[in-house]
């Protein structure tokens, strides 16, 4: 789940209105792996805390006064918010152990619902069918090649590839990142189609991973994403610390 997270990022980079706002501010392009931490920690609060906990609302707090020194459309905010529903759910039906339930589908659903509440993004759709369809044509509407998208999504590939592979390997490991790719987000991305031969063998092993993870038993405990060391943070952080602040005068 949270790979496909990572993976919904680049959707988000996919749209020129998103990527052209992350350069600006330039904190992807040079404090890349700060600004993913900041982006987790920030969602981690808020999902394993609950958003009307103290650490919840100011985490939400905190991410709102951050959007809100710029100028972003409802439409984008709205867009952002369906990858976080829809890249897992996408994701662990191609490539997960198996499939989300039913009932677990309308929970993240409601979870975002709520989150969008405390965040003042207006026209919700209340259904998982109408949110995807708004998130389909949304994509069909604004995905389209931009340099600001290629300079965040190398940023940001390099940067997860980095998590597997020594610095001089990363390159390696881009094509079989390609290839978890769709073809109209590759396209936005400016990057190239894999060769056929490797999209089948990164299937047969994702296919493979989850057949295996099948039956691996689940952690006995939770595995918390704000008790994570980061490098960006040895000494722990606080949440009003997180993220970006208007620069100083």
């Amino acid at each position: 789940m949270e790979k496909a997270l990572e993976f919904a990022l680049f959707r988000t980079f996919a749209v020129p209105s998103v990527s052209r706002l992350l350069v600006a501010t330039g904190e992807f392009v040079s404090r890349t792996r700060k600004r993913y931490d900041d982006t987790e920690l920030i969602l981690y609060e808020i999902l394993e805390n609950g958003m009307e906990s103290v650490r919840g609302r100011t985490a939400i707090a905190r991410m709102n006064a951050m959007h809100g020194r710029f100028k972003i459309s409802n439409d984008d905010y709205l867009y952002v918010l369906s990858t976080f529903i829809f890249e897992p759910i996408r994701w662990m039906e191609q490539w997960g152990w198996r499939s989300f339930t039913a009932i677990e589908k309308e929970a993240i659903l409601i979870n975002y619902q709520q989150l969008a509440k405390r965040m003042g993004i207006q026209a919700v759709p209340q259904s998982l069918e109408s949110f995807e369809a708004f998130n389909r044509a949304y994509e069909r509407e604004h995905f389209s090649f931009d340099p600001a998208n290629k300079i965040i999504g190398d940023k940001t590939l390099e940067l997860l590839l980095g998590f597997y592979l020594p610095g001089r390997f990363v390159g390696l490991g881009k094509p079989f990142a390609y290839c978890l790719m769709d073809t109209p987000l590759r396209r936005a991305m400016g990057y190239p189609d894999p060769p056929g031969m490797l999209q089948l063998l990164v299937r047969i092993v994702m296919k493979a991973k989850a057949w295996v993870m099948a039956w691996i038993p689940e952690p006995g405990k939770p595995v918390l994403g704000t008790k994570r060391n980061r490098p960006s943070y040895p000494s722990g952080y606080s949440i009003e610390n997180l993220g970006t602040f208007s620069p100083r005068k």
